[in-house]
């Protein structure tokens, strides 16, 4: 059973930095892109970040550019995402997601989704 974990949320004030993981199980994904989706209040899930399988290439939304990072290791099936200097604006369940194909999963084509994890930014 593929299943992805995320965690790390949590309430930090605006400035502040969270990390967060998603374990992926159930088979390798080595081979996959992988990426973060957030959704807000009230609003429609959006793209974050993504990384492609080798780690090489990444795209991000631009309301995060220069602000979040996201990276993997693919011995752990893990990916990441730094965010620093968090606004308010950032509050919102945030799920994890891979595919086969890199535009497909910036596209929100995604095969996976992870149950999500919740990031509160107080201002």
């Amino acid at each position: 059973q593929v299943q992805l974990v995320e965690s790390g949320g949590g309430l930090v004030q605006a400035g502040g930095s969270l990390r967060l993981s998603c374990a992926a199980s159930g088979r390798t994904f080595g081979r996959d892109a992988m990426g973060w989706f957030r959704q807000a209040p009230g609003k429609e899930r959006e793209f974050a970040a993504a990384i492609n399988w080798t780690g090489g290439i990444t795209r991000y939304a631009d309301s995060v550019k220069g602000r979040f990072t996201i990276s993997r290791d693919n011995a752990k099936n893990t990916v990441y995402l730094q965010m620093n200097s968090l606004k308010p604006e950032d509050t919102g369940v945030y799920y994890c997601a891979t595919a086969n194909e890199f535009q497909s999963l910036r596209r929100g084509m995604c095969d996976y989704w992870g149950q999500g994890t919740q990031v509160t930014v107080s201002s």
